[in-house]
């Protein structure tokens, strides 16, 4: 197991060493084309999606983080090549986002998740401290109308030690069996790697990137 994942490593870091922010489109008319395959990336405020995105491709600069929660107010489109694209979408549940704006967010994710029909799978940031919010639930809700793969990231797990962070990890997929919904759930640090190889390995399946030659 451990060579395998080591290969789909060494693929994933071929493949995104052209990795490149492609556009940022704050309404449905200035999305890109609706072709190849995406993965976005949905999660509250400050959750850590572009620290997350930074960590996958390998480029500290590729996804703008912010300490100012509600920083991302568009879907941010990033060109992996061979129509693989990541997408982060605007984060939600921050209360200083003025009503309006987070109205206008909900349509335009909604939108995205109704009609994209480039969109092949879902990950949800979620800090590994925290509960699931109705806002991740409404996600994976979305997953489940779409029938798409959803991975939940318990993200920041370098706040805490092994044994909490596993323990988040059981409560939430405890959580997660009980009402049907089917998901992976990872530990996760942008900080110290910790489930980026996982991360890695599941988002190759979902791009249908092949797996390299022994």
């Amino acid at each position: 197991m451990s060579k395998i994942l080591s290969r789909v490593d060494e693929e994933w870091r071929r493949r995104c060493r052209q990795a490149r922010f492609l556009l940022s489109a704050p309404h449905a008319g200035a999305l890109p084309a609706d072709g190849g395959i995406e993965i976005a990336f949905a999660g509250r405020s400050n959750a850590g999606k572009s620290s997350a995105i930074n960590a996958l491709t390998e480029q500290n600069q590729l996804a703008r983080v912010s300490k100012t929660p509600g920083r991302t107010q568009a879907l941010n489109f990033f060109e992996l090549g061979e129509g693989a694209r990541l997408v982060d979408l605007p984060g939600y549940g921050y209360a200083k986002v003025p009503a309006e704006m987070r109205k206008d967010w909900l349509k335009l994710i909604d939108g995205y998740f109704r009609d994209r029909q480039a969109l092949r799978a879902v990950i949800i940031i979620s800090d590994i401290r925290q509960a699931l919010t109705d806002f991740d639930r409404q996600m994976l809700d979305y997953c489940r109308a779409r029938v798409l793969p959803c991975l939940i990231l318990l993200s920041k797990a370098d706040k805490l030690n092994r044994g909490p962070a596993l323990d988040s990890r059981r409560r939430i997929l405890r959580e997660l069996e009980a009402a049907g919904v089917p998901v992976e759930v990872v530990v996760f640090s942008a900080m110290d790697s910790t489930g980026l190889v996982e991360t890695r390995r599941w988002m190759a399946t979902q791009f249908d990137w092949p797996e390299p030659a022994a």
